[in-house]
């Protein structure tokens, strides 16, 4: 029986009830993390991605207080044009569905929805952590991925965060961090980071094997799969920071923080970087989900394996 405040779209309820491979992609990319029309286009086509390559998408969002899994193009559309949407972490569902409001899903809202859903696999920009601005701002991301059983697809966390304290903090959680092709942690926007992940695996199928492991010993954790932004976008390390260091600088000084904060960074940021920085997470974002969906139907086949 599905949780009464869980809608699922008819694509994705047929998926999950016939044990077909089902991916779940956040929408506050769609309604904080992208300008108008690239959130819709990039909407479009982060679903086209993952149904060419095996499996349902299933757009997590909240329209008129309802946890929407799955969303129709029209619906898609509506939540890129919506007024002041509100960006729903744990914290937030009860205000959003008591006040019938429309909303996207953070890292965090996403893993808790799928997980009511009872799908398994989630793709994503970036996942959010430890705020270099102050020590004590850490996203709500980190203790989700601690305790959702879910395969989650990423290019490392957001640059604009403090990389090895977030780290530190996944460690600390038990959260295994697989390098997909490579032995570094990605920083988002660039390949490197100088930051090792905590191990390296090089195909969805033994992705799909070691979280098969990794649940059958009673673990709960995410395992967190960070898959580096494509060579042809990625943006060097060393170009990045400077600019990074200025956005930050610039919302301290104007008294940015909370649930504005990352906006505003990643806003100021594409300004730096004349754009650039805008091309790369559109790249990173499709490869994601790419990855996820491969993942996604690797983790069907060995679903009557699994022990969780």
């Amino acid at each position: 029986m599905r949780h009464p405040h869980l809608s699922l779209s008819p694509a994705v309820n047929r998926a999950l009830n016939s044990g077909a491979p089902v991916v779940a992609l956040e929408s506050t990319v769609i309604t904080h993390g992208l300008p108008k029309p690239q959130n819709l286009e990039l909407a479009r086509e982060m679903e086209a991605q993952v149904t060419a390559h095996g499996a349902t998408p299933a757009t997590i969002a909240l329209l008129d207080g309802k946890i929407r899994v799955g969303l129709t193009d029209e619906e898609l559309v509506r939540l890129s044009e919506a007024d002041s949407p509100l960006k729903v972490s744990h914290r937030d569902f009860a205000t959003a569905i008591v006040k019938k409001a429309d909303g996207g899903t953070t890292v965090a809202g996403t893993l808790h929805a799928a997980s009511l859903a009872g799908v398994q696999v989630f793709a994503t920009g970036g996942i959010g952590g430890v705020h270099k601005e102050s020590a004590f701002d850490i996203s709500t991301d980190l203790q989700a991925l601690a305790h959702t059983p879910m395969l989650v697809v990423c290019a490392g966390a957001k640059a604009i965060l403090d990389l090895p304290a977030t780290l530190e903090y996944l460690e600390t959680l038990g959260v295994p961090v697989i390098g997909y092709k490579t032995d570094e942690f990605p920083a988002f926007y660039s390949r490197e980071s100088g930051l090792d992940v905590s191990a390296r695996l090089d195909s969805p199928k033994a992705i799909a094997e070691f979280a098969k492991a990794h649940w059958a010993l009673g673990f709960k954790s995410a395992v967190l799969v960070t898959n580096p932004v494509p060579e042809s976008e990625a943006i060097p390390k060393s170009e990045m920071e400077p600019m990074i260091v200025q956005a930050s600088a610039e919302a301290v000084k104007q008294g940015i923080h909370g649930q504005q904060l990352t906006p505003f960074l990643l806003s100021r940021i594409s300004e730096l970087t004349k754009g650039q920085s805008l091309k790369a997470n559109l790249a990173l974002l499709l490869n994601n989900a790419k990855l996820a969906a491969e993942i996604a139907v690797e983790t069907n086949v060995k679903k009557r394996e699994w022990a969780i």
